[in-house]
């Protein structure tokens, strides 16, 4: 790969590279290489590692300079793997984009990070352009990998509201915390830190029955894929707190259904 060029590009959105050759340390990725967030004394900067016998070839396909924005493109064992590099308010991320999405560009990767729910209510409210990509707009309000959308008048019951509930996307990261929330339907599923994913009602009773520590794995019954409409005030650490007038349904980016993010070790 040619660093020289690649430091280049970075150094258009404002941001540094560092590249290693051995396997980042900080969590696990699966393959060759491993895109992360690091800190030092200088503050962020993007670092790739990757082991020294990899073949894994590195191009930057856009950058947006105005925007903090580039299109990161990593070719590896015959695959082709494709992220989103940028700025979102306080903080550099990496966003994997689905390889079924024909990207080439940084505005074409954000569309294609927008679940058909977001890409449908863009649709009924007309917004267009870079509107679109906006982190509030007509049709939703955006908060790092989730989007809000107005529902309009929904009725609830209010017992059945939660207040100071955390959104998770299973995969270790910060929760964003909603003021108050209802969840609809969705699976019901136990949770600990030994499984963070989650495992089925059938799966728990097996675990508990086979061994006599599992019982005091502090588990949380929560509901996996649930319909979720959330009001009042969100907040996240690396976030600046918003807050939703009305119900609004939460749905999460597309990043969980791209296989590029195994290689990905950052996590918000």
């Amino acid at each position: 790969m040619d660093t020289s060029l690649l430091n280049k590009k970075f150094e258009r959105i404002g941001a540094r590279l560092k590249i290693g050759e051995v396997p980042t340390t900080r969590r696990n990725t699966n393959g060759l290489l491993a895109l992360d967030i690091g800190t030092d004394r200088r503050g962020e900067f993007f670092e790739i590692r990757s082991r020294i016998e990899t073949s894994a070839e590195i191009e930057v396909l856009d950058v947006r300079p105005t925007e903090r924005h580039l299109l990161l493109l990593v070719r590896e064992n015959g695959e082709k793997h494709k992220y989103l590099c940028g700025h979102d308010e306080r903080h550099w991320f990496v966003a994997g984009i689905p390889e079924s999405a024909p990207v080439g560009t940084v505005d074409q990767a954000k569309m294609a990070l927008q679940p058909n729910e977001v890409k449908n209510a863009v649709a009924r409210n007309r917004v267009s352009g870079k509107t679109r990509n906006r982190r509030k707009n007509a049709a939703f309000i955006r908060q790092g990998e989730w989007f809000f959308l107005p529902v309009g008048e929904l009725v609830i019951d209010e017992n059945l509201v939660l207040k100071d509930e955390p959104l998770r996307r299973g995969n270790g990261g910060k929760p964003h915390w909603v003021e108050f929330c209802y969840r609809s339907g969705g699976e019901l599923v136990y949770v600990c830190s030994r499984h963070p994913n989650g495992v089925t009602a059938t799966q728990y009773q097996r675990l508990i029955s086979g061994s006599k520590s599992a019982k005091n794995w502090g588990w949380t019954a929560m509901k996996r894929n649930p319909g979720v409409y959330v009001r009042g005030k969100v907040s996240h650490l690396d976030h600046a707190t918003i807050t939703l007038h009305g119900w609004h349904q939460v749905v999460m980016n597309t990043e969980n259904e791209s296989s590029a993010m195994r290689h990905v070790a950052f996590l918000d």
